[in-house]
């Protein structure tokens, strides 16, 4: 195995597994393990700052998703209704 030099990435000997001979099922879940362990490497984990920001964007986001769908909800009931003439709601 070598390593691909501009990412980084773990690649196998001699170019891709297209080009030459086949890896057998050991090799590649070997080279699987390697690139999962490449890509771990890569991670930065946020600061407490960072993480309180975006948790704040993610329950936001989920606020205005409940709105929009409740909003949808209560247009079509409304719709419903008129539709079947169901006489002052519920």
């Amino acid at each position: 195995m070598v390593q691909d030099d501009p990412n980084g990435e773990l690649v196998p000997a001699g170019g891709s597994t297209s080009q030459g001979k086949k890896l057998n099922v050991f090799a590649r879940i070997a080279l699987f393990i390697r690139q999962v362990f490449a890509e771990l490497r890569k991670v930065v984990t946020p600061t407490r700052k960072e993480l309180v920001k975006y948790t704040g964007v993610v329950l936001g986001f989920v606020v205005v998703m409940m709105a929009i769908v409740y909003g949808l909800d209560v247009l079509f009931v409304a719709i419903t209704q008129y539709v079947f003439g169901i006489p002052g709601g519920a």
